[in-house]
């Protein structure tokens, strides 16, 4: 006996025919360009060995000092002072074979009189002997741990809370995203993979983790993950498009200077991966919180209108979008105002032209790649409200708002 296929099921098995294909993709990729372990990788880009290790240490003394000035203490004529107040710190170390020792060091400019107390945590770095020079203890930073932990703790408390369990499914995805990052993403730069290939198979395969696993294996999921692989793709091409057309330098701040320095000869292609990885998974988030508004607005729609044509899911799933897009745009821009207030202040204070700084440095760096994430953020809310659209008129209501039991989720 012949039966008919549902509309839901083949709706659903369009979608698929668009996602499976990528995220296979995406695996393959990340088979093809997975690195060797970070210390390989390092080796094979030319990794400068500076030889420094950090340990950790505990304050025994601190005393006010006279020390030389450094360009840490430049003035605003651009002069150096001779000498200039400091601490005189001495510290046991805790950690590493030198456990046990005390040795002295001096807290880098900023470092205020109390977290230098007797008693507390510090990390320390040490430069062997090598070549004609003595050994070296240098400062590096107080320790935080036990207080960025505390509120490490308190977020994971407070989104459990609030969000239930699919706050913490939400934490777990976020969990592999980062180990994704840290043992592909950022090897495999170093190790100068196609920055492109890399950024975009971790990318695609971190948002289809954590879509399934935050919103459920479902339609709705696997529609909003359509409009986030196009937006990622479209924020990929228009980054390396800019880059190129701006003529960026990929040498622009004083981490570029070092990375460019530690990895030798491969240096300056890896800035460019950087550059470029920074600009897709700068979209990631926003990508996603968008796609999934868009498709939750379509089947709400359809849900409150079961006679609706798919242009006028269309037109009111727009209604919606370009309200989203102008909040949008205001997070992405007081996120970067924000992290750039020191910046900005120093051009309020030198009276720099406006119009030449922002063309110029790591100014024109950040502009290309917000505006890249931006308009691909934009284009990804016409078509996923498009193809949400259509998908929700092709599906019955019933089902596309059926909730456990369905013997086929995805397509539901």
């Amino acid at each position: 006996m012949h039966h008919r296929v549902p509309r839901t099921s083949r709706a659903g098995l369009l979608v698929l025919l668009v996602v499976v294909p990528m995220t296979l993709a995406a695996l393959v990729g990340i088979a093809w360009t997975w690195p060797p372990s970070v210390a390989d990788a390092s080796t094979g880009a030319g990794l400068v060995d500076v030889d420094v290790h950090y340990y950790g240490a505990t304050v025994t003394d601190s005393v006010a000092d006279m020390c030389a000035g450094t360009q840490e203490n430049v003035q605003a004529d651009g002069t150096v002072p001779d000498q200039v107040p400091c601490q005189r710190v001495q510290a046991r170390v805790t950690e590493g074979p030198a456990a046990g020792r005390v040795i002295a060091v001096y807290p880098t400019f900023g470092v205020a009189s109390r977290d230098v107390a007797p008693g507390a945590g510090i990390v320390v770095e040490h430069y062997p002997a090598a070549d004609g020079y003595d050994e070296t203890w240098a400062f590096s930073s107080v320790e935080r741990t036990v207080p960025l932990a505390t509120l490490t703790l308190a977020f994971l408390l407070v989104t459990a809370i609030v969000a239930g369990w699919r706050g913490v499914r939400a934490l777990i995805g976020l969990v592999v995203a980062m180990v994704l990052l840290w043992v592909y993403v950022l090897p495999g730069l170093i190790a100068g993979e196609n920055a492109l290939v890399l950024t975009l198979s971790a990318s695609i395969a971190i948002m289809t983790v954590v879509g399934y696993l935050t919103h459920g294996l479902s339609l709705r999921t696997s529609t909003a993950l359509l409009g986030t692989f196009f937006g990622l793709v479209m924020v990929a091409a228009l980054g390396a498009f800019g880059a190129w057309a701006a003529k960026l330098n990929p040498v622009s701040g004083e981490e570029d200077y070092r990375l460019a320095g530690l990895l030798g000869d491969h240096g300056l292609a890896t800035l460019r991966g950087v550059f470029l990885a920074g600009v897709v998974l700068a979209g990631l988030g926003v990508l996603n919180d968008v796609t999934i508004t868009q498709v939750s607005a379509i089947w709400e729609l359809r849900a409150a209108d079961p006679g609706a044509t798919w242009q006028q899911l269309f037109a009111g799933g727009m209604r919606i979008g370009r309200d989203h897009v102008a909040s949008t745009i205001y997070t992405i821009a007081f996120a970067y105002v924000g992290a750039s207030v020191p910046i900005l202040l120093l051009l309020e204070l030198y009276q720099l032209s406006l119009v030449r700084t922002l063309t110029g440095g790591v100014f024109a760096q950040e502009i290309v790649r917000t505006l890249s994430g931006s308009i691909g953020l934009v284009l990804a809310i016409p078509l996923t409200t498009a193809v949400a659209a259509v998908v929700a008129v092709r599906s019955d209501p019933s089902v596309l708002h059926a909730r456990g039991g369905h013997s086929h989720p995805v397509l539901s």
